[in-house]
């Protein structure tokens, strides 16, 4: 969602400075998502912005443009709204600590840099875009590095979420232990 936001500012050349513009602004964008032959998606104002916020600059954008409390607390409330129906699975790094504190299951995903860089990297080279691992893995640390240094939702593991590191292990690998975790807690 940071990232369609982003996209759009980014496109109407919208000034970050006023967080009561922004909070309006941001409120009023119709973000929604869909899912087709399996594959998940993300429209913002009903044009399909999936493919475009996957870029390098939109990603760096969305860090930046998250750290404006406007935006993020039009963001909060939106996905709090998609939440109150339940049976939701969101991602984000600030999931677990301000949208959704008393969720049922927490997960803080994590995986050494180097290897997030590699699979970002691998990422861009597939999609075409002629980016190096070094400058991928140098936007991945600042990404970090904005996001854990941010004054609103700093991203932070939450105390009860379970730790997973990804690095050397497969999506399907992670998603098997998730599940596992989740119907072990459910047996109690």
């Amino acid at each position: 969602m940071y990232r369609a936001v982003a996209l759009e500012a980014k496109e109407g050349g919208r000034d970050f400075e006023d967080d009561d513009a922004l909070y309006q602004w941001a409120s009023s964008l119709r973000i929604t998502f869909f899912d087709q032959k399996g594959e998940s998606g993300i429209l913002c104002k009903g044009k399909d912005v999936t493919q475009a916020i996957r870029s390098p600059e939109i990603s760096l954008l969305a860090s930046e443009i998250s750290k404006r409390r406007g935006v993020r607390e039009a963001l909060v409330q939106m996905q709090k709204e998609i939440g109150k129906r339940g049976g939701v699975v969101f991602e984000g790094r600030d999931m677990g600590t301000i949208v959704f504190p008393h969720a049922d299951f927490k997960f803080y995903l994590d995986a050494e840099p180097e290897e997030r860089a590699r699979r970002r990297h691998e990422e861009l080279a597939a999609e075409g875009t002629g980016v190096s691992f070094k400058k991928t893995l140098e936007e991945v640390i600042q990404r970090d590095q904005n996001d854990m240094s941010r004054l609103l939702s700093p991203l932070r593991k939450a105390e009860d979420a379970i730790l997973i590191d990804s690095t050397h292990r497969s999506a399907e690998e992670v998603v098997e232990e998730m599940l596992r975790l989740v119907q072990e807690k459910r047996r109690g």
